[in-house]
């Protein structure tokens, strides 16, 4: 018996998920070593394949589909035809895991919820993702990251007091959810083990946007007089209080974490903040102290506040953009990019999984699937009753 050289080697994962939340989690399976077979539609695949956010093309399809669709293979199959579902029966027979992410009642009207699935196949573990779960009166909606961010109050959350609803710039409810679908997944699999029989995972955006609010949501439900708000100035974490923030310096920006207001007022030599330096002030007195850093702070430079705040153990930054980040050292040392070859010669340029095992990186090996790419290789097999599981190829 050969051993794997990562963790979910010869674990072959079904994914019929679209856009992000699905495949996201399906990548990150991939990463771990897994065979991950993407089920497309024949007229035009995953949507994600036109789903172009920005001018930036690879090869005449979307870079997000490309970023989040490396290390899969590509089969089509039209669902609502009978006998074509009779190929994805095959390949359920030999999968261990199935991530779907379409609204309530899809997978049921194909035949391909989990019952049907578990059927076929016991030991199957069914990752499903919901926009807002199968019941209640939002169950139908749309599962767009925006729209859950705008539902789960998260939005009020960034930004400063007066700025209005904040959206993050980032698809956080589509990759927190997917990430949390990953674990869900890995902890079925490891039961699976013990007890030789599959689960259902379930979870829906809302509820992963809601768990990803867990402090702000504690404090309220505790004491329901307690307001969470964002500070009038330079807002940042709601419940943090003190300078915590964002400031511009004469040539950029400065991150201030955690300090004594009193420290500040004697390294950054700030006499105006003197009178708030008793810490019962920190919080109920958090926009006057904003407000007198964010005139005094632009007087000199980042690097001179840092050289300053630094040696004192005072947890501060210089806030990067892109092109700063991307030049500096610190960011270099990480080794996160990885150029994965296109089939037209032309390269992909793209993060790598932020995992390590046994202080291995995990690369990747190739580029997202053009649609239907594997589909005669996968044909062949479940033509010939194939292997799709590489641990029974080594047994």
């Amino acid at each position: 018996m050969s051993f794997p050289s990562k963790p979910l080697d010869g674990c072959l994962v079904l994914d019929f998920s679209q856009y992000l939340s699905g495949p996201s989690a399906a990548l990150r399976l991939a990463d771990l070593g897994a065979r991950v077979i993407k089920i497309e539609r024949p007229d035009g695949g995953d949507d994600c394949r036109k789903l172009y956010l920005s001018d930036c093309t690879i090869e005449g399809e979307s870079t997000l589909f490309h970023a989040i669709n490396r290390d899969k293979e590509s089969f089509c199959a039209d669902l609502k035809d009978a006998a074509q579902r009779q190929n994805i029966h095959a390949l359920i027979r030999k999968a261990d895991v199935i991530i779907s992410n379409f609204r309530p009642g899809v997978m049921d009207r194909l035949e391909l919820n989990y019952d049907s699935v578990k059927a076929i196949n016991p030991r199957i573990v069914y990752g499903e993702i919901t926009g807002y779960g199968k019941e209640g009166p939002w169950k139908n909606r749309p599962g767009q990251d925006l729209l859950l961010q705008a539902l789960s109050g998260i939005t009020w959350l960034s930004g400063s007091a007066n700025d209005g609803p904040v959206a993050m710039g980032v698809p956080v409810a589509d990759i927190f959810t997917g990430a949390l679908l990953v674990q869900g997944i890995l902890a079925a699999l490891f039961a699976r083990e013990l007890s030789g029989e599959g689960a259902y995972v379930e979870i829906s955006m809302l509820e992963a946007m809601l768990d990803f609010q867990f402090e702000p949501l504690t404090i309220l439900l505790h004491d329901p007089r307690q307001k969470i708000e964002r500070a009038k100035v330079n807002g940042a974490h709601t419940l943090v209080a003190g300078a915590y923030g964002f400031y511009r310096t004469s040539d950029g920006y400065i991150a201030l974490s955690m300090g004594q207001i009193k420290d500040l007022a004697r390294l950054l030599d700030c006499p105006a903040l003197l009178p708030y330096t008793n810490p019962s002030m920190a919080y109920s007195e958090r926009d006057a102290i904003k407000a007198i850093l964010a005139d005094h702070l632009p007087t000199q430079p980042t690097a001179y506040w840092l050289s300053k705040l630094e040696p004192e153990d005072i947890w501060c930054a210089e806030v990067l953009n892109w092109d700063q980040l991307l030049d500096h050292q610190g960011f270099i040392q990480l080794d996160m990019l990885q150029s994965l070859p296109m089939q037209k010669g032309t390269e992909i340029i793209t993060s790598r999984c932020p995992i390590r095992i046994d202080d291995e990186r995990l690369w990747g090996s190739k580029p997202a699937p053009k649609l239907g790419q594997n589909q005669a290789a996968i044909q062949n097999e479940i033509n010939n009753n194939g292997a799709y599981n590489e641990r029974e190829q080594n047994a």
